[in-house]
């Protein structure tokens, strides 16, 4: 039985993966913001479910949180990050403290609870952070930079943290899902607070997706947090699992547009050495 530390459980793919974890006869903390729909998820599964009020931005919440689940279970085997929000508008409309604010959500969170949970981790020589991004951290689109940059900013330090402590027995996973069906394009994504006329194209623009695609995604937070279970289940664990069609085919498109532009000064950016010196040693693994 393994025991799950789970932000934004309350809604979306933090409550699809409770749900199934708890199902199948797992412990789970149930964290977020609101109380309530914790306790709804936890209460048919008795002492195996702790709800708890946790805002992933506050230290001393988070610290009272953690403190809470190694006292009623002893271990956190899998922390789950996925409590975030998008953010649209172009970027020049964000305010610096929307900025700040969805950097802190986004990515500060998630690296301070990995950071927290790792001593035990690294102890026990076992366990697994998932660290929930999405297709936007790794392709970029116009007026969802702020949440872009959150995005990218936890796909790296997350590659990073993997090849750190995989030595040490600690898994780490990135979960990238498409378009789902979990309430991410409704009232919780921040809206950009500035009005800029020649950003008003790109803002109908972005404003008639988020409110015609609302509820009406492909993805099925149930079928894709089922992958996550089974990928924690497995004997082996990658840096990325890619959810979604859509995903696939942007990163594909992705892909194929930046090795057409690395290719295209590639000869020229390759002749820059100092002649005589040594090539860089250091890999990625």
């Amino acid at each position: 039985m393994k025991i799950w530390f789970i932000t934004g459980a309350s809604s979306g793919f933090g409550k699809a993966l409770a749900e199934l974890v708890l199902a199948r006869g797992d412990s789970a903390v149930l964290t977020a913001r609101r109380l309530a729909p914790l306790q709804a998820i936890a209460a048919p599964h008795g002492d195996r479910a702790l709800a708890l009020q946790m805002d992933v931005t506050d230290a001393a919440s988070r610290a009272a949180a953690l403190q809470a689940a190694n006292g009623r279970f002893g271990r956190i085997d899998v922390l789950a990050n996925i409590a975030g929000a998008g953010a649209y508008g172009a970027l020049e409309e964000f305010t610096s403290e929307q900025i700040r604010a969805n950097m802190e959500l986004n990515f500060f969170a998630a690296v301070e609870l990995a950071r927290e949970v790792l001593p035990g981790m690294r102890a026990r020589k076992s366990g697994h952070i998932l660290n929930l991004t999405s297709i936007a951290g790794l392709v970029a689109f116009p007026g969802n930079g702020l949440y872009n940059a959150s995005k990218f900013a936890l796909e790296g330090f997350t590659e990073a943290l993997h090849h750190e402590v995989k030595p040490l027995g600690v898994r780490v996973t990135l979960i990238e899902p498409g378009a789902f069906r979990t309430g991410f394009a409704g009232a919780a994504a921040m809206r950009a607070s500035g009005h800029i006329a020649d950003y008003a194209p790109l803002d109908a623009g972005v404003d008639e997706y988020f409110a015609t695609q609302d509820g009406k995604q492909m993805g099925d937070p149930v079928k894709g947090m089922q992958v996550v279970v089974d990928m924690v289940d497995g004997d082996t664990a990658p840096v990325r699992l890619m959810l979604g069609e859509d995903a696939y085919q942007l990163w594909e498109g992705a892909v194929a547009v930046r090795n057409r532009d690395l290719a295209h000064w590639r000869s020229r950016g390759e002749d820059t050495a100092i002649p005589g010196a040594a090539k860089n040693p250091v890999q990625a693994v």
